[in-house]
């Protein structure tokens, strides 16, 4: 399976602050959508895009998409509903593009430091949060929560991180 991962950085070497470069964002998403690939479609390749940002932009964002005035730590916007039909001729030529993660750097540092953990571990347990999200995970309710929870948890341990 193939991932086209297009990394988008607001900070100019963002991977000298939070210590991951492009080439281990491509492997962490890569081996996710494997873990992943038999809650998924059939498709052969994936295509999404990870944007890290600051509190300011990401906040812009939670604003306009989410009537929500104050910064977060992820956003996702998912590019397909979660039962649209797709050929298998589709699948097999096109790349399923997901859609796109925000995740803000300055929010992760902070809660990297209250959760007493890398700021590594945080950007990837943001960015497998907004991968399911992509995938048509939601957590309206608390049992959906622990649900979500438990397999970012899961994601997580397939990269050889541990919360």
């Amino acid at each position: 399976m193939e991932v086209e991962l297009n990394v988008q950085d607001y900070f100019s070497e963002s991977s000298l602050i939070t210590g991951v470069d492009e080439e281990t964002w491509q492997n962490w998403f890569s081996a996710w959508l494997e873990t992943l690939q038999s809650n998924n479609s059939s498709a052969k390749s994936y295509e999404l895009s990870l944007r890290l940002t600051d509190d300011a932009e990401i906040h812009s964002l939670n604003a306009q998409y989410r009537q929500q005035d104050k910064p977060t730590d992820v956003l996702a916007f998912a590019a397909l509903e979660v039962n649209i039909p797709q050929s298998d001729e589709m699948l097999e030529c096109l790349p399923l593009y997901l859609g796109d993660i925000v995740i803000s750097v300055d929010t992760a540092q902070r809660q990297a430091k209250q959760q007493d953990h890398s700021l590594q571990i945080e950007l990837a347990w943001l960015a497998a949060h907004g991968l399911l999200h992509l995938l048509g995970w939601d957590h309206p309710d608390d049992e959906s929560l622990r649900r979500m929870l438990h397999q970012q948890t899961n994601l997580l341990e397939t990269i050889g991180l541990a919360i």
